[in-house]
């Protein structure tokens, strides 16, 4: 059923109101007790605020001990039809997708068509014989250390569609790499995206027919079905929407048609129920004991790191109770599925534009579940590191020459978190006598620093060591005072070419800052210019707008506001003159651009 409701227009009086109104009743009349809420109105009141008429939203599922306790549709699967979300709606579930690709891979290691701990080139020979040769497994732990073929797109051709076929062809077209394998962790959907194309060839059928016949269909899941084009059109799925203010919204279509086992899966809550109900199982239906154990063990690096990531899942502890879980995102959408194994409470949440994210939203469905009651069993929640304490440390940035690699201190609703590589904030954690990026907060990392290292009082400190990974590396502070790009700026305007972005040609100019409608003239300083990297791909472009941290390190952001892409640029010299840069991304490091000007 739908649980939409039309916004009133008036406010109906509440209890409250109307006894603030009434005559006092006799003080020896004892106060009838409220009677205690029930999980279904605490749950209403978790999503009461996508209860609505007039904008997207999300379904949502939860069971316990395999019955369902919740199935809600909020907002709309179509503002432009307006026709409502239900129980029964299609929506994709993004990278939640992963772990479905791998276990169609384990799946055909179980019928002995391919070993998991074979080299990618034994399946797919055409990739470059002069990178790495990471396993299939590395490729499901996001270890493989390649270039991913999205980010690289992304940065090349900003939103433009690509082609069926560009997402291999960018891999091939790769000469440098993030990491040798095993060594760091970085979210990588063009492991992804091999592992598709290693099923195709190994299974002798496509991805997308294989997960039908061995996955889907023996649970019963037959609302469930892989998509890789939002061009197509299938029944009873919502439309994507990405909100533009003002009540507006733009229709989410994913610019690539060939979106595979890293994130194409259409489902509805029904079907992803009965998919955690059997994930939880001692018995399955699919996969052997075997394979699902490696499933959940938990990845180890090459220097000993233990990541809280599986293959295609994460395992860790929520306050004390342990959940397995994988989120994903598409454009115009989102999603989180976990299960909290110990008290059999699965929870499936997708959503399709609407204003809530599913990931706190599915923690808070733990909290009201399992810690708001006389039965709660979660553990106190985590207190963030609180920004005040560490006050000479914000707006502070770091940077290592040898890596390129940046991160600094910014201050969000009064909490110290930390930025990379140019990112919005991401939440630190205090644990014992380090501050912690975790990376199942973020799929980055994990970073650490020594807490006594930060600064309390005074200055900041003229450098700090930062663990990536288990990889520490010593960072130097960047100047307080930034330079101005006009005295910056004149070295780098050129033009450079990018091959590993198929030969992209790119240019640094500068452009007069274009006054905003509504601004006044005293705004606007005369003669003011921004510094900009424009990229000229082989199905669109970017355009890049620089900020100066120092002469040789500057920060990036995407200008398209529906791109948000960040990033550090890096400058190479010799002899004192710019012969290049490289860009960084969390998801891409070492992007060699190369001047080719006189």
């Amino acid at each position: 059923m739908s649980d939409l409701k039309a916004p009133a227009s008036t406010p109906s009086t509440t209890a409250a109101e109307a006894l603030s109104t009434a005559p006092a009743a006799d003080a020896r009349s004892a106060a009838p007790e409220t009677a205690p809420k029930t999980a279904t109105q605490r749950l209403d009141e978790v999503f009461q605020s996508l209860n609505r008429g007039d904008a997207p939203g999300l379904v949502v599922g939860i069971a316990q001990q395999g019955r369902p306790i919740y199935r809600r549709g909020f907002g709309l699967a179509s503002v432009e039809s307006m026709v409502a979300n239900g129980p029964g709606t299609r929506m994709r579930i993004g990278s939640t997708s992963k772990h479905f690709t791998c276990l169609a891979v384990l799946l055909l290691a179980e019928d002995g068509k391919l070993d998991v701990d074979a080299g990618i080139r034994r399946y797919v020979p055409e990739l470059p014989a002069s990178l790495p040769d990471p396993t299939l497994r590395q490729l499901m732990t996001h270890t493989g250390g390649g270039r991913c073929y999205l980010d690289v797109a992304f940065l090349a051709d900003g939103n433009a569609i690509r082609p069926k076929g560009e997402g291999l062809k960018t891999l091939c077209l790769q000469r440098g790499i993030n990491f040798p394998p095993g060594e760091r962790m970085i979210y990588n959907n063009g492991g992804y995206h091999l592992l598709s194309i290693v099923v195709d060839r190994m299974a002798g059928m496509p991805l997308e027919t294989f997960l039908k016949q061995r996955i889907f269909d023996p649970i019963g899941m037959v609302d469930s079905a892989s998509v890789p084009s939002d061009f197509e059109v299938h029944p009873h799925t919502a439309a994507l929407h990405i909100p533009l203010g003002d009540g507006k919204f733009r229709r989410g279509i994913f610019p690539t048609e060939e979106v595979r086992g890293e994130g194409a899966i259409i489902s509805t809550i029904d079907d992803m129920l009965r998919w955690l109900e059997h994930l939880r199982a001692e018995r399955k239906t699919v996969g052997s004991a075997a394979s699902w154990a490696q499933m959940l063990t938990m990845t180890r690096l090459n220097n000993g790191t233990v990541n809280p990531y599986g293959l295609g899942l994460m395992k860790h502890d929520y306050r004390g109770v342990e959940v397995i879980h994988h989120a994903g995102g598409v454009v115009g959408g989102s999603c989180q599925m976990i299960t909290v194994p110990a008290h059999q409470l699965d929870i499936i949440i997708i959503n399709n534009g609407g204003a809530m994210a599913p990931t706190e939203a599915a923690y808070k469905v733990i909290d009201t579940l399992l810690g708001e009651d006389g039965t709660a069993v979660l553990a106190p929640a985590r207190v963030p590191p609180q920004a005040e304490r560490f006050k000479p440390m914000i707006g502070r940035r770091y940077h290592a020459p040898a890596s390129g690699f940046s991160f600094g201190f910014v201050e969000t609703e009064g909490k110290l978190q930390i930025s990379v590589l140019h990112s919005q904030g991401l939440p630190l954690r205090e644990v014992g006598d380090e501050l912690l990026l975790a990376f199942e907060d973020v799929a980055v990392g994990p970073l650490t620093l020594k807490t006594a290292d930060l600064a309390t009082e005074g200055t900041a400190p003229a450098s700090l060591t930062l663990s990536e990974a288990g990889n520490a590396e010593r960072f130097e502070l960047l100047p307080e005072q930034a330079p101005a790009l006009k005295d910056v700026g004149a070295a780098l305007v050129g033009r450079y070419l990018a091959g590993d972005l198929g030969d992209a040609q790119a240019e640094i100019l500068f452009e007069p800052v274009e006054r905003t409608a509504g601004q006044d003239a005293k705004d606007s300083k005369d003669g003011e210019r921004r510094l900009l990297l424009r990229i000229d791909g082989r199905f669109g472009g970017n355009e890049l707008a620089l900020e100066a941290f120092s002469a040789d390190v500057f920060g990036w952001k995407a200008t398209h506001p529906l791109l948000p892409l960040t990033g550090l640029m890096s400058v190479r010299r010799r002899d004192g003159r710019v012969v290049g840069f490289e860009v960084d991304t969390t998801r891409t490091r070492h992007m060699a651009f190369d001047r080719v000007d006189a």
